[in-house]
């Protein structure tokens, strides 16, 4: 029997689980009851869907047993089960298991890491946190073949033809002297009703009850099998029967996690089409929401019966937050993907799904706003997403996306907005780019600030696109405070003596500058800055063409900036008379400060400096 080697990346993770997550060695029970879970799940809908696997009826069940002389332990499944090409490539290669994307999200904190494990698949190898070897018995269902795996974790693994009565697998724990303290019934009960209490199949603990004589002497013992979980789809529970922390309790099993969710929606849907939805909002953003390769959240039934968990089209993209079950009792058991994303009854479930949570969230915004203030912390960017690619929704979603605001502290809607405006005011000024604490110090706030006016702070990298593309708010234009046009809204604040005495200075500067600048001019919107950098209307601003380029799209979306100057500073009225090469040192040190506050990289930081240098001396 030839000793197979584990593939590198699989002995790091194996090291960083035996030393890293030691504190919460636990959760070696979580992810194998998961993953016999899993297994059942899948056993079931393909006895339901798969001509190869119709024969095959069976009573779904998970048993859990020890052995306190041997020090062993096991877990044991009646689901799909694996012949030896699935134990070579889940337990041996693990190369559909996400170990690299694991290893890249470890942070160092335990607690964090011991949610991340199940959630990539690399589970199993939590057993070694507790155990000096592991074999794993397994016969895959409608086949005739079982094989046993056995590892110690260290010096790789082998596979050899063994006997096992039925279908389903058997994981043995040989317990270290670390695992000893899972050796005891009560421990055991414990561990699977905190993480495995809601696991829609019963779990069952076999162990050995002691016997004692009149005079309190053993004289044998009995063996015993009792479920120690409620095996209840609690989603498929009334409301009226459940309590918060029977929700707090499935949401942390659901989503392998410690932490509570931030709140949930329970829907039972009957007429045409009936349905049972739970979704849940976690209370911090997952690890993967703003990856391509996000893991969707939601799990899909069909009569209780387990279809799908990867299925991105049961809601909304931008709403890929959202974790929980939705379960029908109208699609079919053997509904394919491409039916999925075609059928009338998912969509209707899916539209019913994506207006209840927008009105919940409203509702939630009316009622508590400090709740909402912690979701919006979190999930602003999804529904700004929404704002931008569902317009189907973009009414509801103005409503409930928040912004950061010049006005007051912390966040703040375009309703509350509106209700601030100055009288006489007909648009909703913002200034866009992907700092907050930058775009705050902007030189195009000045004038804003001078006179009391209002402007939103949009500092995800996103709004650039998103909150222009917003347009109007009910009868209000946005209007971006970095646009050209927004210079008329201060024609009033320019003086005109001023402006012609500088009007040579201002074509000078131009001439300095040549094609750096699509234009110089004076400004009005200036109250302590010499200069500042906009774009005409129909150009992408500066921050988007940067962010257009690091997205390998930027040909074609190049403009230049204009230079707008402040003809009351001394930078810029100290210019009449002064020499050409004074002139250009200025110009080009107006205009690079300027990109620099606007957060652009200069193209010849060393040429700055030295201009710079001339004009201190």
């Amino acid at each position: 029997m030839a000793v197979r080697k584990f593939k590198a990346e699989v002995n790091q993770l194996l090291r960083l689980i035996i030393h890293s997550l030691y504190s919460h060695k636990e959760i070696f029970l979580r992810e194998l009851v998961s993953n016999a879970s899993d297994a059942i799940d899948k056993l079931r809908y393909l006895a339901a869907s798969d001509e190869a696997y119709k024969g095959v009826s069976f009573e779904p069940r998970v048993e859990i047993g020890f052995d306190a002389e041997k020090k062993t332990l096991y877990v044991e499944d009646n689901g799909i089960g694996m012949d030896e090409e699935d134990l070579d490539a889940n337990l041996g290669t693990i190369a559909r298991s996400g170990t690299k994307r694991f290893l890249e999200a470890l942070s160092g904190d335990a607690r964090k890491e011991s949610n991340l494990i199940g959630q990539f698949g690399v589970g199993f190898y939590a057993s070694y946190m507790v155990a000096s070897k592991v074999e794993v018995l397994s016969r895959k269902a409608a086949t005739d073949k079982a094989f046993r795996w056995t590892s110690d974790g260290e010096s790789g693994y082998s596979i050899e033809a063994a006997e096992r009565a039925g279908h389903g697998t058997t994981v043995t724990l040989h317990l270290n002297d670390e695992g000893a303290e899972f050796l005891s019934r009560w421990r055991l009960e414990e561990l699977v009703k905190r993480y495995s209490n809601h696991v829609a199949f019963p779990i069952f603990l076999r162990y050995e009850q002691p016997e004692y004589d009149d005079k309190g002497k053993k004289k044998g013992s009995e063996e015993k099998v009792e479920q120690v979980n409620s095996a209840a789809a609690l989603w498929r529970r009334p409301k009226s029967e459940l309590a918060e922390q029977d929700y707090k309790d499935f949401y942390k099993n659901f989503a392998d996690t410690d932490e509570e969710p931030l709140f949930w929606i329970h829907t039972k849907a009957e007429g045409t089409i009936e349905y049972t939805t739970l979704f849940y909002v976690p209370s911090k953003a997952p690890f993967d929401l703003y990856r391509a390769d996000y893991k969707p959240g939601v799990k899909l039934y069909v009569k209780r019966v387990f279809i799908t968990d990867d299925e991105k089209e049961l809601l909304p993209t931008w709403l890929r937050f959202v974790r929980g079950v939705i379960d029908s009792e109208d699609l079919p058991l053997n509904v394919s993907r491409e039916i999925l994303q075609q059928n009338r009854v998912m969509t209707n479930i899916r539209s019913a799904s994506v207006k209840k949570v927008l009105s919940e969230l409203k509702d939630l915004a009316a009622r508590d706003p400090v709740l909402y203030g912690k979701f919006v912390e979190q999930f602003n960017r999804p529904l700004k997403e929404g704002l931008y690619s569902d317009w189907s929704h973009r009414e509801e979603l103005l409503e409930l996306v928040r912004f950061k605001s010049t006005a007051v502290d912390g966040w703040t809607s375009l309703a509350d907005y509106k209700t601030r405006m100055k009288d006489g005011q007909k648009s909703v000024f913002f200034l866009a780019g992907d700092e907050e604490e930058r775009l705050r110090k902007s030189p195009l706030l000045e004038m804003y600030r001078k006179e009391g006016t209002e402007v939103l702070i949009c500092g995800d990298e996103i709004d650039e696109i998103v909150v222009p593309a917003i347009g109007r708010f009910g009868e209000l234009e946005l209007k971006a405070v970095n646009r050209a046009d927004a210079a008329k809204d201060f024609e009033g604040n320019k003086d005109k003596e001023k402006e012609k005495e500088l009007a040579p200075v201002v074509e000078r500067v131009k001439k300095a500058l040549g094609d750096a600048v699509k234009d110089v001019r004076l400004t009005g919107r200036l109250a302590e800055s010499p200069s500042c950098v906009v774009v005409d209307e129909d150009d992408p601003s500066l921050r988007l063409q940067l962010l257009m380029k690091a997205m390998g799209q930027g040909s074609g979306v190049e403009s230049k900036p204009i230079l707008e100057l402040n003809g009351s500073h001394a930078l810029v009225s100290g210019l009449a008379g002064a020499d050409d090469a004074r002139v250009e040192d200025a110009a080009k040190v107006l205009l690079g400060e300027a990109l620099l506050v606007e957060g652009v990289p200069l193209q010849d930081p060393a040429d700055f400096v030295a201009r710079i240098n001339r004009l201190l001396k």
